[in-house]
């Protein structure tokens, strides 16, 4: 993809696919690109909706089962997705957004339902408790921004889903804290050519300001120039040290008034 002075980012479906402030991680690209003096249009994609199949960047964020399997479908139908990424767009799949994107996930009644198959990949609902609480991994080798190695990647997993990748399928990155794709791989998300998928709400690119840089990077095609992310910074020293705590009932209700206190002030420099 050459390089761009304006970028268009597609939020797909927010009322379907935006639990736990995913829909964030759209602002917090826009900002990003503001701050360079890059041009942003966000385009909202709503059930219904034709999909345009020309933006460079795609969002798609956590859900329910109900409205999960609506957004499969119209994705699948569309096609528009399919052709995007082919042409060299990014996409950043979240949680139910992840499980979309492969092979196969289970829906409602634990019926198992036909995915995008952009990803080798499949989802069944997992025994036990739901995965809830903090997310660290380290990202997998080869991934890397400006050619500097993305740092440790900060989250927060609620789901029940467990997720296999196919051979060949590398991780976003290996889990040092929290559960990830399913119990035991400690693998979390994973990372297709331009396709990156992940268990970690938060949302994740306002905990990961680096991780948000690399997708700009591949939707730009352009260097990007160095910010000021000392408060970000502030927000994963919080979170890394939180995650290695664990998260206890005690530990969660810290972690959210911390997360407030900390995207307040992320807030702030937004305006």
């Amino acid at each position: 993809m050459s390089s761009l002075n304006s970028v268009g980012i597609g939020v797909m479906y927010p009322e379907l696919l935006g639990t736990y402030g995913d829909g964030g991680n759209a602002l917090i690209l826009a900002q990003r690109l503001r701050w360079r003096g890059v041009a942003v249009e966000l385009v909202e994609i709503r059930p219904g909706d034709a999909i345009p199949d020309s933006l460079q960047l795609y969002l798609l964020g956590g859900g329910e089962d109900g409205p999960q399997a609506l957004a499969a479908d119209e994705l699948r139908a569309s096609g528009a997705l399919h052709r995007a990424v082919g042409a060299g767009a990014a996409v950043l799949a979240v949680c139910a957004g992840l499980q979309i994107m492969g092979d196969t996930f289970v829906g409602l009644n634990k019926k198992v339902l036909g995915g995008l198959g952009l990803v080798d990949a499949h989802t069944t609902t997992g025994a036990g408790a739901r995965r809830v609480g903090e997310l660290v991994a380290t990202p997998s080798a080869g991934l890397a921004c400006d050619g500097k190695a993305l740092p440790v990647l900060t989250g927060y997993e609620n789901h029940q889903g467990d997720t296999v990748l196919g051979p060949g399928v590398a991780a976003l990155g290996h889990v040092t804290a929290g559960v990830g794709n399913r119990p035991g791989l400690a693998l979390d998300g994973f990372h297709v050519g331009r396709v990156i998928g992940t268990y970690c709400h938060g949302p994740v690119l306002a905990r990961n300001p680096v991780l948000a840089d690399l997708l700009l990077t591949w939707a730009t095609g352009n260097t990007l120039t160095a910010l000021d992310d000392a408060t970000c910074e502030q927000l994963r020293v919080e979170r890394l040290a939180h995650g290695a705590r664990g998260t206890s009932e005690k530990g969660v209700r810290a972690t959210g008034r911390s997360v407030k206190r900390s995207l307040g002030r992320i807030g702030r420099r937004l305006r």
